[in-house]
């Protein structure tokens, strides 16, 4: 892979920040990682980059608990300056210690992909709400949060991608985006109560006639019922309004996609056939379904 890119950082590492950020995408990406292990060469290493920089913008966020909160919002702050520093081809600003070692293949990412600068900052501002966490009043502002956290996400990846549609896809995958993360909330609402952080709108809540205490005490009410039931049609939705995203993306390129979304969704179905499983704990597919999932999609990209 050529590091002559204009703009990008002339690091003598870029290798080993390639190298790093393909480690931390095979560990930590648990879902994505059977999908973007289909994608050709350049276009895996930079999906790889993407992601080890999405990666240690949310750990800087969530392991970073035992700070006080003015200082969790200077580390993201310091991280957004780098990324600015890093994109912008300055040197970096030295406010790491140690510097990230991701920055070498994401700045060469971004630069390769043209990746508009101001996702990052989106990507940022989504971090920054965690950090002083305040529960969606309604379905928009929950679906303004997954746009931040995810949706931003879909743009970024389709540049890497390649597609065709212009602004009309990119809203298709701002929309599959969302569903992905809509699925992450419904899956992890055990261990997200656990953390006092309720994702559910409090419109929605007041609706169902359930409380954040039901959700913390695991309480399988019809109302807790309804209130998955109405999330679940909700990404459904999503999955369903972005189906066109699929014949928009370069073709060699479409089987990482629709792994992804396949095993997100086959998740999401899980999750339906009986929503009460998630307050025991996470919902996953396994390993075996994943694989399969994505030899299959594999094989229907060739044909």
């Amino acid at each position: 892979m050529s590091t002559s890119t204009p703009g990008v950082l002339q690091t003598p590492d870029f290798q080993a920040s390639s190298d790093y950020c393909r480690q931390v995408t095979q560990q930590q990406a648990r879902n994505f990682y059977y999908g973007l292990r289909l994608l050709p060469e350049p276009v895996k290493s930079s999906m790889f980059a993407l992601y080890a920089w999405m990666r240690r913008a949310d750990d800087l966020a969530d392991d970073s608990t035992d700070l006080p909160l003015a200082q969790r919002r200077e580390l993201l702050d310091r991280f957004r300056a780098s990324t600015h520093a890093a994109i912008s081809g300055q040197a970096l600003p030295g406010l790491e210690t140690p510097a990230w070692p991701g920055w070498a293949a994401f700045t060469h990412c971004v630069h390769r992909h043209a990746i508009t600068p101001a996702l990052f900052d989106d990507m940022i501002d989504g971090q920054q709400q965690d950090l002083q966490f305040h529960q969606p009043a309604n379905d928009a502002d929950l679906q303004q949060y997954c746009y931040r956290v995810a949706g931003v996400v879909g743009v970024a990846s389709i540049h890497i991608w390649g597609f065709t549609g212009g602004a009309e896809t990119q809203a298709l995958a701002v929309d599959r985006g969302i569903a992905f993360q809509l699925t992450n909330i419904l899956r992890d609402v055990k261990e997200d109560a656990g953390r006092s952080r309720i994702y559910f709108s409090q419109e929605q809540m007041l609706r169902c006639g359930v409380t954040g205490d039901d959700l913390m005490a695991g309480k399988a009410t019809a109302g807790f019922q309804a209130l998955m039931l109405h999330h679940i049609e909700l990404a459904e939705r999503l999955f369903v309004r972005s189906a066109p995203l699929d014949q928009r993306i370069t073709p060699g390129n479409v089987a990482a996609l629709t792994a992804m979304t396949a095993i997100y969704r086959g998740i999401l179905r899980k999750i339906a056939r009986n929503p009460q499983q998630v307050l025991r704990g996470r919902v996953r597919l396994g390993a075996v379904a994943k694989t399969w999932i994505a030899l299959r999609c594999r094989s229907a990209a060739k044909q």
